[in-house]
């Protein structure tokens, strides 16, 4: 059995990991486990520091010498002390800014913690985790009934972009608000984003999000 810590922003990330990711790798005997950060001594959830993270990792990866540590961070909203960050910035496609902001993450943390390179895989999500539930927008209607309504306006938001992983980063237009402004009922997060990754499901989400499914190849080959 391999043991894999998840360090995640808040509850929908933790109920999609372990509702739609962790059955799939659970199959391959690989038990991931989401944890939520702690921002601060009295919060969960939230933007997370680099400095906090690594504190975390370091601790983690001490007292759990077995297991192996990865992230699920978006990548909007992320905080500007993460290295690699304004090098990143200078990176036309959104899946070379993540994995410029990955590359240095690895290397300080693991200088950090003083672990083997391969118990550290880290993550971040383009732009943010609501762009997965643009990977099939027809499943993602079929979680409340009226939204069948929205059907056409979300089809648009899709087409618009080269994969739902580059549905564009600022605060009207990244994926949460898109879906928030579009969807009638109201879209709620921690309610609403797992039940309709559950919808869609996995390998449709591999199909179209290739950083998304890059990374939980990275998981599976754990197994091997």
């Amino acid at each position: 059995m391999l043991e894999v810590i998840v360090f995640a922003e808040g509850q929908s990330d933790e109920k999609f990991i372990k509702m739609v990711v962790a059955p799939v790798l659970r199959q391959l005997n690989v038990f991931i486990k989401p944890e939520i950060l702690r921002t601060s001594q009295e919060s969960r959830g939230g933007a997370v520091s680099f400095d906090r993270l690594k504190l975390y990792a370091r601790n983690t990866l001490r007292q759990k010498p077995g297991a192996f540590l990865t992230t699920f961070l978006d990548l909007y909203g992320l905080e500007t002390n993460f290295p690699g960050y304004e090098q990143a910035k200078t990176r036309a496609d959104v899946y070379e800014r993540a994995g410029c902001i990955e590359g240095a993450m690895h290397e300080s943390i693991v200088k950090y913690v003083g672990c083997q390179p391969n118990r550290f895989i880290p993550h971040i999500q383009p732009y943010e985790f609501e762009g997965l539930l643009f990977s099939d927008v027809a499943a993602l209607v079929k979680v409340e009934p009226d939204w069948q309504y929205q059907l056409g306006q979300l089809q648009k938001v899709r087409s618009d972009f080269q994969t739902p992983e580059h549905i564009n980063d600022s605060y009207e237009t990244k994926p949460s608000k898109r879906l928030e402004k579009i969807l009638n009922p109201k879209y709620k997060k921690t309610r609403h984003g797992p039940l309709i990754a559950d919808s869609i499901g996995i390998n449709n989400i591999e199909v179209e999000c290739l950083h998304f499914r890059a990374w939980v190849d990275r998981l599976r080959q754990l197994a091997v």
